[in-house]
């Protein structure tokens, strides 16, 4: 049955408890279609209980998942041909080649030989892999083995790709280029992505987040509305004469947030870009720097939880 809705995840009020732990408590939020969507949280937050929650490889103990329409509890087969899971491990078989990889991957969705070669060429070409299709696997460098493994899940023309903290370990470059492949990929295939991760970069990325912390989701929304949660920006000023700027500046603004951390004046304000003229006016003493900073999504976790994300 074709899935009429806007959403490709309809979450509701999902749940898992292991006997000594509520790992994710009635969960709620859906996806729209075509949409990047993040889970942002810290090790043990339920970010991976959820997904394999929604990927049917853990058994909900409350509530209930529909997947392109279908519920996770109880049409399980629909929803795992619907998606495509990238896991934080390998799951790789390194004896196999690049192409015995995918072929096994192909023959466990189905695919006949005719639809394998035909994927097989889109797919390699989407992530350049095309001069490694006959190296073996365990041969090859983790930022390769997981061009392998997106190629991998895009074979049976998943509708939704999950990818569980995809560049965990991977070195920034590398990270940055496995990013430049899925962005492709969903373009080219207008697929939605759901993404767990613990780096904030990442969730920049997304079209909307959601913030998970202890079995929970304590905020949800695109990145630039969760980062107005925090008001206020900082300013840093630095002058030829610190202590007489400080005090210029008090008498002009007589309740602001102000300290000097090292050769810095560091000021609080709800809206910077037209607070800062007013400050460079009150001081009298030549300026050396100046520096205005938004917050930022880990400003965000640490105002909602009381600590950092990592």
């Amino acid at each position: 049955m074709e899935n009429n809705s806007d959403y490709a995840i309809e979450v509701k009020e999902l749940t898992r408890r292991f006997p000594h732990l509520i790992a994710v408590n009635k969960v709620s939020f859906n996806v729209k279609k075509g949409e990047i969507f993040g889970f942002l949280g810290p090790n043990g937050a339920g970010k991976t209980t959820t997904v394999n929650m929604l990927c049917t490889l853990l058994n909900p103990t409350g509530g209930d998942a529909f997947i392109n329409g279908d519920s996770v509890k109880n049409q399980p087969l629909r929803v795992r041909k619907a998606i495509g899971i990238v896991f934080q491990e390998s799951t790789l078989d390194n004896h196999l080649t690049v192409k015995e990889n995918l072929y096994l991957h192909a023959k466990l969705y189905g695919l006949t030989n005719e639809e394998f070669k035909k994927q097989l060429y889109q797919v390699v070409k989407l992530v350049d892999l095309e001069d490694k299709l006959n190296t073996s696997v365990g041969q090859l460098s983790g930022g390769t083995k997981r061009r392998i493994e997106i190629a991998r899940v895009l074979i049976h023309k998943p509708k939704i790709l999950f990818l569980d903290e995809p560049t965990i370990g991977l070195d920034a470059q590398t990270r940055n280029k496995i990013w430049d492949y899925l962005l492709k990929v969903r373009k080219e295939n207008n697929m939605t992505i759901f993404l767990t991760t613990q780096y904030i970069n990442e969730a920049e990325i997304c079209d909307r987040i959601g913030i998970i912390d202890q079995g929970e989701i304590i905020a949800l929304d695109t990145p630039n509305n969760l980062k107005n949660l925090a008001s206020e920006d900082t300013i840093e000023i630095q002058t030829n004469n610190n202590q007489k700027s400080i005090k210029e500046i008090k008498n002009a603004f007589p309740d602001v947030y102000l300290k000097q951390i090292g050769k810095n004046i560091i000021i609080k304000s709800e809206k910077g870009e037209t607070f800062l003229p007013k400050v460079l006016e009150a001081i009298t003493e030549d300026i050396n720097s100046i520096n205005l900073t938004k917050p930022s999504l880990e400003d965000i976790f640490l105002k909602l939880t009381g600590r950092q994300i990592r």
